[in-house]
């Protein structure tokens, strides 16, 4: 969560944590399978993993050798973090013990003059500060920085915010003007001191962070001819791709936006500009996933968006949010909102099981089965990056200005900013009907500014059960502004229907291929739906498409189900090619069935594609 209060280059303000709560609807149940099973499977899990190991390690309260990477530390953080906003949303006395714990533990573990990383002060304590391309010191500060961040929010306390304060005064006595120059290796720093910097009002924090900035593209990093892979081939200000390895790639976008956020300085927001529109327009995949390679989990050239072998890092999807909340609130444009909408409900939720232990690192579009959710990695930045999405999920819902406020995602809830008070029924996004009424309002009128998807090409609003006529759509919003009393409504409603969706032709794996949409949701087809071989199936364009609710099948869920054909591959025998024409293509027809992508893989661990060829 960022806090935009003093922030002077913003459009619209970011309200602070507990300001909406749910009732209800899929983020509800999300968030608390994330709160009653997530978090207490991660504590577990971090403990088994090492994490909690290399910290006591580095508190000088047990003896022993390090484990697991040298970026442990960070997955810890994420946790913490995750867990600080669970216990704003609802209080659990558990949770705050492990929180209280874990809070000690850091403060044990750092060392007198501020530095706090237990691989360099365990494993290698000679090679502090000598790996700024790979060492992950960096990176991980910042983890521990935006966990202190939400610490004290929460709960007001400073202990975790001194530890984060202490580190950060360490690396400015360390690199700055007239000092070590400095750019990290995995961008992840630059947003978390310049939230810091918010929380405290502390300039130093700021000044620290621009100079992160300011010293890429000057390979300090030594990268060479691979300097691409992490975003330091030219300096910022000149950027205008998304390249290289697609977290940092997006981590290192929302740090330079909350640069502009804070400076004004519009070079910065000219080349976040410039870089979305290479993200958007050649590089992203329709699940809003970011990252076509599994080759240093990276973007490729524009068009380059593979189905089966691409990447699209849960982590990279959460990046794109972060960085998309950021564009949102510099600009009050609704393409970004849309953005994060698309990026949520199926890049992101993709990754985490209905069940809430089990995560997907990579999220491909098409697999020939055996893909499933492990409950843990190696590489475990994934599993409490989810954790601390889900539970921080309403702060990208809504925002405030001196008008009113904006609603940009839907969910079922009551919403409270400061003399205005709004209670919120949907059942988004099975159904595309929004019910706002009015629990509290000041005298004088004021604007409710409401989103309108880019995939609704038909939207109605009533106002205490009367029709009125939409008021024009701007920037991707429409605006009622009056005097509101307790107890008016506002009904708006989406036209949430089945539609299919082509891809642009130079993207050669789903060239002649099409995909199922509903409302926000991309739709895919899995093996246990379907009797015919979902490799071997072709959908028809003109079938019509219809809905089926299964209230039973996996917490509920809308099908979609639509004409098509199965084509017999029998006669093939072994053979993988042969002359075309030569032999009559037979095709069966059958009912192809599709489920939410969101929910993949949580029923079996058979095959999946979400482009399916069309028929001739």
């Amino acid at each position: 969560m960022i806090k935009t209060t003093n922030s002077p280059h913003v459009h619209w303000q970011a309200l602070p944590p507990t300001s909406m709560t749910l009732n209800g609807g899929m983020w509800s149940q999300r968030q608390a399978i994330n709160r009653q099973i997530s978090l207490r499977h991660g504590y577990n899990m971090l403990e088994s993993a090492g994490n909690f190991h290399d910290l006591r390690l580095a508190a000088g309260l047990i003896e022993g050798t390090y484990r697991g990477p040298l970026f442990m530390d960070s997955d810890l953080y994420k946790w913490l973090e995750a867990v600080a906003w669970e216990i704003a949303n609802n209080p659990d006395d558990e949770l705050q013990r492990m929180m209280d714990e874990t809070v000690e533990l850091i403060e044990a573990a750092q060392t007198p003059e501020g530095y706090l990383n237990s691989f360099y002060q365990v494993a290698e304590p000679q090679r502090r500060w000598v790996n700024l391309k790979d060492g992950h010191e960096l990176y991980c500060f910042g983890h521990l920085a935006h966990a202190a961040v939400a610490h004290h929010r929460v709960t007001g306390s400073d202990r975790l915010l001194n530890v984060a304060k202490r580190f950060a005064d360490y690396i400015g006595s360390v690199f700055g003007p007239g000092k070590r120059p400095v750019t990290d290796g995995h961008p992840e720093s630059e947003m978390a001191l310049i939230e810091l910097y918010r929380e405290t009002g502390e300039r130093r924090f700021l000044d620290l962070a621009l100079f992160i900035l300011e010293q890429r593209g000057q390979n300090l990093l030594g990268a060479n001819q691979n300097a691409g892979y992490y975003q330091d081939r030219v300096p910022i200000k000149q950027s205008t791709i998304v390249e290289g390895h697609a977290v940092r790639a997006l981590y290192l976008a929302s740090g330079v936006t909350d640069a502009y956020i804070e400076t004004g300085d519009q070079a910065w927001l000219n080349s976040v500009h410039a870089q979305w529109h290479d993200f958007t327009s050649g590089k992203m995949f329709i699940t809003g996933g970011a990252g076509s390679r599994h080759d240093g989990e990276s973007f490729g050239q524009a068009y380059e968006l593979p189905n089966d072998r691409c990447y699209c890092e849960t982590c990279a999807a959460i990046a794109s949010v972060l960085w998309n909340w950021r564009m949102l609130l510099t600009t009050g444009e609704g393409r970004f909102a849309d953005l994060i909408e698309r990026t949520l409900y199926n890049g992101f939720l993709s990754g985490v099981s209905l069940d809430g232990r089990g995560f997907f690192y990579v999220n491909p579009l098409m697999s020939r089965g055996g893909y499933t959710r492990p409950e843990w990695h190696g590489c475990a930045c994934c599993p409490p990056n989810v954790m601390r999405m889900l539970s921080s999920i309403t702060h990208y819902f809504a925002t405030a200005d001196d008008s009113g406020l904006q609603i940009h995602q839907y969910a079922p809830g009551k919403l409270k900013s400061g003399k205005i008070g709004l209670r919120i029924e949907t059942d988004f996004p099975w159904q595309g009907v929004v019910k706002f009424t009015v629990n509290e309002s000041p005298a004088e009128a004021w604007a409710l500014k409401l989103r309108v998807p880019a995939w609704s090409d038909f939207t109605t609003l009533r106002i205490n059960g009367q029709a009125i006529d939409l008021p024009s759509v701007n920037q991707g919003y429409v605006t009622i502004d009056r005097t509101w009393n307790p107890g008016d409504s506002l009904e708006i409603c989406f036209a949430i229907s089945p539609r299919l969706t082509e891809a642009h032709p130079r993207i050669d794996p789903t060239r002649g291929s099409l995909t199922i949409e509903r409302g926000p949701l991309v739709y895919c087809l899995e093996q246990i739906d379907s009797t015919a071989n979902i490799a071997d199936v072709e959908i028809d364009p003109a079938a019509p498409l219809q809905t089926e609710w299964q209230p039973d099948v996996m917490g509920g869920t809308m099908f979609v189900k639509v004409g098509g054909y199965a084509v017999d591959t029998s006669d093939w025998g072994d053979t993988l090619y042969r002359t075309s024409g030569k032999q009559e293509v037979k095709k069966q027809p059958v009912q192809l069935t599709a489920v939410p992508y969101q929910l993949w893989s949580n029923r079996d661990s058979g095959a999946m594609r979400v482009w399916i060829p069309k028929s001739k």
